[in-house]
């Protein structure tokens, strides 16, 4: 009964031994203690509220105690399928006592958001592991490889830590101009924002050159920003740094200001995530688009040159497709590009497996490495090689490098992994010219 505004737990009835008679037969029946544990309340003393309260006062954190146990995020849960995870699981050992905010568990999660999909109790690990890592940013259990990202991103700008001079360095090579802003500065339609990936890793930059060509042979009024990009640091801040997020949307939105443009186009699903749903947030709103989602409605104007007869897979991103429900856009070119065969794997579109990038996963394969049984881009080449496909195609910055490592990790090394832009400008050009 409630004393004083408080419930009073009732006392629990435990006896050693007690004898029972049938209503039937009238035999009595001796029971030992774990059978009279059926009979009386008992009341559960180990678990406690004080670990869901310390993550519900915590912006975002509030939605963690609604889960109900139906278990529904479980099977969806890609870290689940090569672990012993999921917001279900995450849910228990908090209520169990496990300290979340200590736990190498706060790290795994890719913030995929396929729990969210099905989760009738809305359930948002999206806003629950972001505030989470955020208020543990200060103690030890912050992996170290994530932390040297934090430290580079505030440095450079850039997660790779390379120097901002460089970022353009990728277009000495493309095979045509390629205008930067801060050389020439006249008002542009597409302001093609490259981010990390495409600036600066090697596979990265090929795509970059094969946008150049592409765009600029589509008549395309575009530029990039060059030295004075920094990243818009969407993966930074799921990873915890909302400080950093913040610092960087003040100087990018500075620079922005400086140039007149129609839209932004991306070709990194996280940085167009940001673009569309996080920028706005903070007062800055933009048409954003993916640069599928530019080329998608010109693809009647692609002065195709050969076909590549080639049977590929797509692999959705999440920060595309499942956050933000483009679908088409990718489709709709490499259905165009000349003799190439899309075969679906079996997880796709809203459904789609996580490449295990997401969520400041992309800088942490070493610490997943020790909680689960293979990565997530492993599992997902595996997939991929079920369909008897050549080519695995992508259209996130991230996922290049991932699933070539994986390719080559799991015995699948014939599959060739490259983004729908590189087959595009493969299918454009004959094969006999260079660049």
């Amino acid at each position: 009964m409630p004393i004083g505004g408080r419930k009073v737990p009732p006392v629990a009835v435990e006896k050693q031994q007690a004898r029972v008679a049938s209503t039937i037969s009238g035999r009595e029946v001796d029971l030992p203690a774990m059978w009279n544990r059926m009979f009386e309340p008992r009341v559960l003393t180990d678990y406690g509220p004080d670990g869901f309260a310390a993550i519900a006062k915590l912006p975002g954190g509030e939605s963690l105690e609604w889960c109900y146990g139906c278990g529904k995020c479980t099977p969806v849960c890609p870290v689940d399928m090569v672990g012993d995870y999921g917001p279900r699981k995450i849910h228990r050992k908090v209520q169990t006592g496990t300290d979340l905010f200590a736990a190498p568990d706060l790290w795994l999660c890719t913030a995929c958001g396929n729990c969210l999909r099905v989760c009738p109790k809305r359930v948002d690990m999206i806003a629950i592991m972001p505030a989470v890592r955020e208020a543990a940013l200060s103690g030890a259990a912050v992996p170290a490889e994530l932390q040297e990202v934090f430290e580079k991103t505030f440095r450079y700008g850039n997660a790779l830590g390379q120097n901002q001079r460089r970022r353009a360095r990728w277009a000495e090579t493309a095979g045509v101009p390629v205008r930067i802003l801060a050389t020439d500065p006249a008002p542009v339609d597409v302001l093609f924002y490259v981010e990390d990936y495409w600036s600066f890793h090697p596979r990265g930059q090929d795509a970059a050159r094969a946008f150049a060509r592409v765009a600029t042979a589509l008549g395309i009024d575009w530029a990039i920003l060059g030295p004075e990009e920094k990243t818009l640091g969407d993966s930074q801040r799921l990873a915890g740094e909302k400080g950093l997020f913040d610092a960087l949307v003040e100087d990018v939105t500075a620079t922005l200001a400086k140039y007149e443009f129609q839209r932004i186009v991306t070709p990194d699903p996280h940085a167009f995530n940001a673009l569309v749903k996080e920028y706005p947030q903070r007062g800055h709103t933009f048409d954003a688009q993916h640069y599928t989602q530019l080329l998608a409605p010109l693809v009647g104007q692609i002065g195709w040159a050969r076909e590549l007869n080639l049977r590929v897979t797509f692999h959705d991103p999440c920060y595309l497709g499942r956050q933000n429900g483009e679908y088409d856009a990718p489709r709709t070119l490499i259905e165009a590009i000349p003799g190439v065969q899309l075969v679906e794997m079996g997880r796709c579109r809203e459904n789609a497996y996580c490449c295990g990038g997401g969520g400041g996963g992309m800088w942490l394969d070493g610490f997943t490495s020790d909680h689960t049984t293979e990565r997530l881009a492993e599992r997902r080449v595996r997939e991929a090689a079920r369909t008897g496909a050549d080519v695995l195609v992508v259209c996130c910055p991230y996922e290049v490098s991932r699933f070539t490592d994986a390719a080559k990790s799991t015995g699948h090394g014939h599959l060739r992994v490259c983004d729908i832009i590189e087959l595009i400008d493969e299918a454009t050009r004959d094969g006999t010219s260079g660049g």
